[in-house]
Order: C-alpha cells, then sequence, then structure tokens
C-alpha cells in the first residue's frame, strides 16, 4: 500500500487516453459523416430573392436611406405641420433634430418621435439613420423620415472589450471559443438561413447545422481528445431531446411563429419559409450554447473525479459527479429563466396593467412560444448532464482498467522519475 498513489493515476497514460478517444470516435464518427453529407445535400443554391425587401427601404421611386450626423437639436415648428395653417390646420412645436448628411451637402431637419426622445434624446455627434424622400414627392410632409440611431462603432468596441477580457482570463483556450463562435456564425449566416429561405425543412436544417457546428466549435475550443469526444455526445443527445419535443409542442401548443413584425414581414415577402419550423429551428439553435456549456463541465468534472480517485467505483463516480451536475442544472435553470424575464420586462409590466393576470398574458402569443422555448431547452439541458456523466463514466472506466501490468508499468516510470 506504500506505492498506492504511484499506481493510480492510469488516465494520465496516453495509450489509455487515445483508446478513449476511439471508443468515442467509433460512435461520432458516423455521426459526423451523416451530418457532413447533409451539409452537402442541403447547402443552398441562391433559388430565393435575395432582395425582396429591397423595394420598400432604398431605391423604388428615388427614396434613399441615408445617414447623417447630428449637429444640434431645438424646439420649432414641426416640418410635417409646416402649410397646415392654409388649409385651416394647426401648426405644432416639436423637437427638431439637424443632421448633416454623411454622404455631403446641406444640414437637414428631421423629426425624432417624442417616445424615441423620452428614452434617449439626440445628442451632437449621434450617427441617425433616415430615409431621404426629397426626390419622391412624400405626401408626410416632411421629405426626411427617422429610422434608427446606427450603434455600430460602440457596439464595435463592446465586441472588441469581449474578446480582450476573455483572452485575458481564459488564455489561448478563450481566443478559441471566440474564433469558433464567428465560425459559427458564419455558418449559420452562409448555410442555415439561406437554406431555410429556400423552403428547406427547418427540423433538417436546423439538426444538420446545430450538429455540425457544435462538432467544428467544440473539437477547436476543446481540443480533439475523450473529454471533449464525450461532451460531444452528450450535446448531441440534449439537442435530439430538443427536436422532438420542439417538433411536439408545436403542434400541440398551436403555436404558430407569426407573433412580431418580423416573422409576418418574413411570411410576406418569402411565404416558402414555413414560420413554426423556422420557431423550432431557432430552438435548436438557442439550445446549443447551453447544452455546450454543462456538457463540457460535467465530462470534465468525471475525468478530473476518475483522476483524484481511480480506484472508484463507476457508481461513486457518476454519483459524484451528478453531485456537482445537479448544482449545474439549477444554476443554469435560473439563468435562463431570468435573462428571459429581464427581456420580457416590458410585456410583463403591461400585465400587470391590466386584468387578464400574469398566466394569461404568459400563455398568448409571442410570451408562449418565449415560455415553451424556455422549457423546452431546459429540458433537454437537464437530460443532457446524466446522459454526459453516464457515457463519461462509462468511457473512464473502459479505458481505466487495464489490469496490473499498466499500473506496473506507471509505477515503475514513477520510481525512475
Amino acid at each position: 500500500m506504500g506505492h498506492h498513489h504511484h499506481d493510480e493515476p492510469i488516465l494520465q497514460d496516453p495509450a489509455r487516453r487515445k483508446r478513449a478517444s476511439i471508443i468515442l470516435w467509433a460512435i461520432l464518427a458516423p455521426i459526423g459523416a451523416i451530418a457532413l453529407i447533409l451539409v452537402i445535400a442541403l447547402w443552398p443554391q441562391g433559388n430565393y430573392d435575395k432582395f425582396a425587401l429591397s423595394g420598400s427601404m432604398d431605391t423604388t421611386g428615388g427614396a434613399v436611406m441615408s445617414t447623417g450626423t447630428v449637429v444640434r437639436s431645438g424646439v420649432e415648428t414641426c416640418p410635417s405641420s409646416q402649410g397646415l395653417e392654409e388649409v385651416g390646420g394647426k401648426v405644432l412645436e416639436c423637437e427638431v433634430t439637424y443632421l448633416m448628411p454623411s454622404d455631403g451637402g446641406a444640414q437637414i431637419q428631421l423629426e425624432i418621435p417624442q417616445e424615441t426622445l423620452t428614452s434617449r434624446p439626440a445628442r451632437p455627434g449621434d450617427t441617425i439613420r433616415y430615409l431621404d424622400l426629397s426626390k419622391v414627392g412624400s405626401n408626410s410632409g416632411t421629405d426626411y423620415v427617422f429610422v434608427d440611431f446606427v450603434r455600430t462603432v460602440p457596439m464595435a468596441l463592446l465586441a472588441v472589450a469581449y474578446g480582450v477580457v476573455v483572452a485575458l482570463v481564459a488564455g489561448w483556450r478563450g481566443v478559441r471559443a471566440i474564433l469558433g463562435l464567428i465560425g459559427g456564425i458564419a455558418f449559420m449566416i452562409l448555410f442555415m438561413i439561406p437554406a431555410l429561405l429556400e423552403g428547406g425543412n427547418p427540423i433538417l436544417v436546423g439538426l444538420t447545422g446545430s450538429t455540425a457546428i457544435m462538432f467544428a466549435a467544440l473539437y477547436f475550443a476543446h481540443g480533439l481528445n475523450a473529454k471533449t469526444s464525450t461532451a460531444l455526445l452528450g450535446t448531441l443527445f440534449g439537442l435530439g431531446v430538443t427536436a422532438g419535443l420542439a417538433l411536439w409542442l408545436t403542434d400541440a401548443a398551436a403555436l404558430t411563429g407569426a407573433h412580431d413584425e418580423s416573422a409576418m414581414t418574413l411570411s410576406t415577402v418569402a411565404p416558402q419559409v414555413s414560420l413554426t419550423g423556422l420557431l423550432i429551428c431557432g430552438i435548436l439553435v438557442g439550445g446549443m450554447g447551453v447544452l455546450n456549456d454543462v456538457t463540457i463541465t460535467q465530462s470534465a468534472t468525471v475525468w478530473e473525479l476518475a483522476e483524484s480517485a481511480p480506484n472508484a467505483s463507476a457508481r461513486q463516480l457518476f454519483t459524484r459527479g451528478m453531485r456537482i451536475g445537479r448544482d449545474h442544472i439549477a444554476s443554469t435553470v435560473y439563468t435562463i429563466a431570468f435573462a428571459y424575464a429581464g427581456a420580457a420586462l416590458p410585456v410583463l409590466a403591461l400585465a400587470a396593467l391590466s386584468n387578464q393576470g400574469f398566466g394569461t398574458t404568459l400563455s398568448t402569443g409571442a410570451m408562449a412560444e418565449e415560455v415553451i422555448r424556455i422549457l423546452i431547452g431546459s429540458i433537454g439541458l437537464v437530460l443532457a448532464i446524466p446522459v454526459t456523466t453516464l457515457i463519461a463514466v462509462l468511457v473512464v472506466k473502459a479505458t481505466g482498467t487495464g489490469g496490473a501490468h499498466g499500473r506496473r508499468a506507471l509505477s515503475a516510470n514513477d520510481s525512475h522519475q
């Protein structure tokens, strides 16, 4: 028993690590091959109108989307009410913002909606996007219509700050994770969204795209090893559960996906797109990140437990791993629910002012979709934790029971050191 600790850390043996990877790849390789074949088969051909929305936003009839920089603001006669006195109307006063157009020319007058100014006034130096109707002959009384603030610079600065913080704290692995994230988003833009716009099967596109992204992102960020492969298997299981629940509940709960302005616009300009299918695909994409988080943690937990207690039985490893997993489940459930509750505060505030009650508000329209999205994603996440833990325990035990020969070899190596 004196050299007990020297012959225990058998999981550090590269040969056993390699055997673990081979076992897992025997399962994962066919899944990856199928995903790759489906990506190639489903790859969009560009057979949809890429400029279906252009007509209402820029050159039709001479209307142009432009940007300008705020020079000053002041209360004066509203441009939209000028000339109303001549027809018996009343001239109104409002806050008028003066812009210097980005493409040059004289200053222009712009009315910004009062509700926008109440939340955040236009300040000198702000960049604003507006619709230029000066060549159209607008009937609204003004040639320029406010669209939105341009937020490119602060958003870019925030993204850079995020990258720097992650790189400083997480090191090279954090940098790889960010690069994997950028690659995943690029893949969604190049493959998933065009495939959906061409009328592709949303479940097939969603599962194929999610699987491909998870394969690439996990191995790129965490390395090609048994721990990552274990987490990937657990993630794929969670995605499967999420897809099954989403497919059933969208029909059972009569979810249409047609509850916001973007969805209604999409159904008009791209009628081949299934809004319900888009909702299901969105649930899958939304579940990817959280699943990745918990499965990587559980996989690493079991491997660390096995390193610290190599003689622990499979039952003991599973029990100890799940003890940590339960804490992770609790914290993640809070994270998902409160993240959405924070985003939905205006809707919840409206519910408080009505006589419908929160129960009725939560079960109607877009709120119901979000609540069901959260619940489906959470079920997939919760079930992925014990499955990932079990897979990790099985792999650890399959590779950590090499008999006395392997233990003696490692013990000899330790004694030489």
